[in-house]
């Protein structure tokens, strides 16, 4: 009893818990964070952050991404996923495209990946002068792409960034998907396809609301990496990109506790990101339980 459960939870006390109570504390004092003293100021971080607009930029930039990514991805990776598994012929035995098993393996190439090195690579294609892409366009006839800067303008700077953090993601989240719909009984599905039921309609009405729950923890996770995206963010444009149109919470409490030496300001900020965090994986689970989560099999 006190191994399996006292050491785990004493563990994730010490770990977890604990440095979030010290953040807690540390976001209503003034340590500079290089010096053993400070003076405790009450809520007065959290009051300088409503004013201050470049976290309010930051805080903007977080949330766009903790919507699109979430859903493009997912929308993406459930596609994949559908076709690998259920999408194939539509008569005989249930089952995926052809050569499946090859898509499922090079779909999962780039979670391989590091974060920090999916963020240099496309940086480098997206290179105003010597960049793949920009050769690509220009090549077919695209002129209007000769020296176009993705990340140097505020129009692309977001956009470009939300595909990177996609591109890296759907793999992972398609193989989720896939084990998940292989676990929906085989015998639903041909009922289903005897019934008349057609690949769109069986993958709407039948795996999906099948598979809800997976879809509901993937949507988290997702939503808690698009709402941090340290890493893809500062790898491709580690200024914030122009006008801050790419900066976001964790890089801009980055840059105040190391660059401006806030450990204080910085410690709300960090406060503030958990529980957006938290209101963010909150508000899913009431999505999902209001449209039929709450029945089991995802029904209403």
């Amino acid at each position: 009893m006190l191994v399996f459960l006292g050491l785990p939870l004493a563990i994730f006390l010490i770990f977890v818990i604990w440095p979030f109570v010290q953040a807690v504390f540390y976001s209503m004092t003034d340590w500079t964070g290089f010096t053993a003293e400070f003076n405790v100021i009450g809520l007065g971080n959290f009051e300088k952050l409503i004013n201050d607009a470049i976290f309010m930029k930051a805080m903007l930039n977080s949330i766009k991404i903790a919507i699109v990514v979430p859903i493009v991805t997912i929308v993406i990776a459930l596609t994949f996923a559908t076709l690998i598994t259920v999408g194939g012929p539509s008569k005989g035995q249930v089952r995926g495209i052809r050569n499946s098993s090859f898509y499922r393996v090079v779909s999962f190439f780039p979670y391989v990946i590091p974060a920090i090195v999916i963020g240099l690579i496309w940086r480098q294609m997206f290179d105003p002068s010597a960049g793949l892409l920009n050769g690509l366009l220009t090549g077919l006839g695209f002129e209007q792409f000769d020296s176009y800067a993705w990340l140097g303008k505020v129009g692309t700077a977001l956009p470009v960034t939300m595909f990177v953090i996609v591109w890296g993601a759907v793999g992972f989240y398609m193989l989720l998907f896939i084990a998940a719909i292989k676990g929906v009984p085989a015998e639903t599905l041909e009922a289903a396809r005897i019934d008349g039921a057609g690949r769109f309609r069986t993958a709407v009405s039948i795996v999906i609301p099948l598979i809800r729950d997976n879809v509901q923890t993937a949507f988290i996770y997702l939503g808690i990496m698009a709402l941090d995206a340290f890493v893809f963010v500062q790898a491709l444009n580690p200024s914030g990109g122009p006008d801050n149109s790419t900066l976001v919470m964790s890089q801009q409490l980055f840059r105040t506790a190391f660059t401006q030496g806030q450990f204080g300001y910085a410690s709300a900020m960090g406060v503030v990101l958990a529980i957006i965090t938290l209101l963010f994986a909150a508000l899913v689970f009431i999505i999902n339980w209001a449209t039929g989560g709450r029945d089991e099999g995802g029904r209403a």
